[in-house]
């Protein structure tokens, strides 16, 4: 996360106080503020301490780009210093957002937490059929294309890799449902999931009338299943990780999974179509 000038200049006015919109910070208290932060400062105590904005605003300079600069916001945003100052969160919430935006971020506030959310999200979009339904499994699949989107932009990386999985098993759970009299319960196999909504959708790979080239298309479709049933386990949140997941990781699972998604909506509907056709 690397913040624009002029947002470090109008944080820095919120780690000092010097807004008004947060508590006042002294030099002195300015010091331990970022010494909590990992920095290692001392005031002196014979005087030459610079102004308290420059020395703000050189340790943010200092943090910029770094894991740091997220928890300078959050200590500086933090509920908790609220309770008793004549200024509302929300006011200084409302007026670093309006420079973080322009860096692609912004703060919100959840269950009294200090959340800083990446607004350059995912950029598939999934539109599913079922988005006027009740029925619980089509609820869970908005709520995973929500959580993929929202832990992207929170920097929950691993937790979108989880939901990306969860998103391809409902969507696969529904259309087997679906299209087949006599569903099978989910055992949690999403290879085997896959496997029987390829064959129900006629995508099966081995089929004779296809060409060479769509055959390797439809395979790719089983090596994305195979790679997200894979990542989700060793990035993922699930389970015990084995190495920890980045942003371009979290997108690739999230951008698949709606990818593979729509491709298997979109097949649906032309099936469907076409068996309509064909009885007439």
């Amino acid at each position: 996360m690397r913040l624009s000038e002029r947002t470090i200049q109008a944080l820095g006015k919120l780690v000092t106080g010097d807004e008004k919109l947060t508590p006042y910070r002294s030099g002195p208290r300015l010091v331990n503020f970022f010494n909590e932060l990992g920095c290692n400062d001392h005031y002196p105590d014979g005087g030459g301490f610079p102004s308290r904005w420059k020395f703000a605003e050189d340790k943010l300079r200092e943090l910029n780009g770094k894991d740091a600069i997220r928890a300078v916001i959050a200590q500086t945003l933090d509920p908790r210093a609220f309770l008793d100052f004549q200024s509302p969160l929300s006011s200084a919430v409302d007026y670093l957002n309006k420079y973080l935006r322009f860096d692609d971020h912004e703060v919100v506030i959840e269950s009294d937490r200090v959340k800083i959310r990446n607004l350059r999200g995912a950029t598939v979009e999934l539109d599913h059929p079922y988005k006027q339904s009740a029925e619980l499994t089509h609820l869970f699949i908005d709520e995973q294309i929500q959580k993929c989107e929202r832990k992207i932009g929170d920097g929950d990386f691993d937790g979108a890799i989880t939901n990306a999985r969860s998103l391809l098993e409902a969507v696969l759970v529904s259309l087997e449902r679906e299209m087949s009299s006599t569903p099978e319960e989910y055992d949690g196999d999403l290879v085997k999931l896959y496997r029987r909504v390829q064959k129900l959708l006629n995508l099966d790979p081995s089929r004779k009338d296809v060409s060479d080239s769509l055959k390797q298309v439809l395979s790719g479709l089983t090596s994305i299943v195979n790679g997200l049933a894979s990542v989700r386990n060793k990035m993922g949140d699930a389970h015990v990780s084995t190495s920890r997941a980045a942003r371009h990781h979290a997108k690739l699972a999230v951008n698949a999974s709606k990818t593979l998604a729509d491709f298997l909506f979109e097949t649906k509907t032309y099936q469907t179509k076409k068996g309509a056709k064909n009885a007439s």
